[in-house]
């Protein structure tokens, strides 16, 4: 297993340790722990990345698991804040329904024998929903950073969409190959 693989794996185990941190009260400094372990995280993926390109290390494994690693981090720090009360279910639910969406695009491109890599468009709505996540975690006082989360929910909202679209658009062949 090359490293951007063995990357992907350690972002997918500091999930739990994320969300005791984040969920469990009375742990000391949990919340900065959590938004710790989850910068950590997201870092992960963008040296996956870059490293699997940089030296080819990209594997079949990696186009699949590492969407999906990213998925379970950003999903599973969604579901916990809507806990929190730091962001509405709804807007939690079109996320996670665009992420089970493409997932079973995935699964029928696989059926077909064909590996999609995410596009530019899921990247960077992947990007800014953990920038929104961050903050959403440290919950900082005032009404600059209520909107500024604010603004970073509804850009996250709107990226989704997009890069949903984009993405339906740019694989559209897939859909007519398992039709058939």
């Amino acid at each position: 297993m090359n490293l951007p693989n063995k990357l992907t794996i350690l972002r997918m185990c500091m999930i739990p340790f994320f969300l005791v941190f984040l969920m469990v009260p009375g742990i000391p400094y949990g919340n900065w722990i959590s938004v710790a372990i989850f910068i950590l995280a997201s870092l992960t993926d963008m040296f996956d990345g870059k490293i699997a390109r940089k030296y080819n290390l990209i594997t079949d494994f990696g186009k699949f698991m590492d969407p999906l690693a990213d998925k379970l981090l950003v999903c599973s720090a969604m579901i916990a804040l809507i806990e929190l009360d730091r962001i509405p279910a709804w807007v939690v639910i079109v996320i996670i329904a665009r992420e089970f969406i493409i997932s079973g695009f995935r699964l029928v491109a696989a059926d077909n024998g064909v590996v999609i890599a995410a596009g530019w468009w899921g990247k960077v709505k992947t990007v800014v929903q953990m920038v929104m996540i961050i903050i959403l975690i440290c919950n900082f006082e005032g009404d600059f950073f209520f909107v500024l989360g604010q603004i970073g929910i509804y850009l996250s909202l709107v990226l989704t969409v997009v890069s949903l679209i984009d993405y339906l658009v740019r694989n559209k062949e897939v859909l007519t190959k398992g039709s058939k």
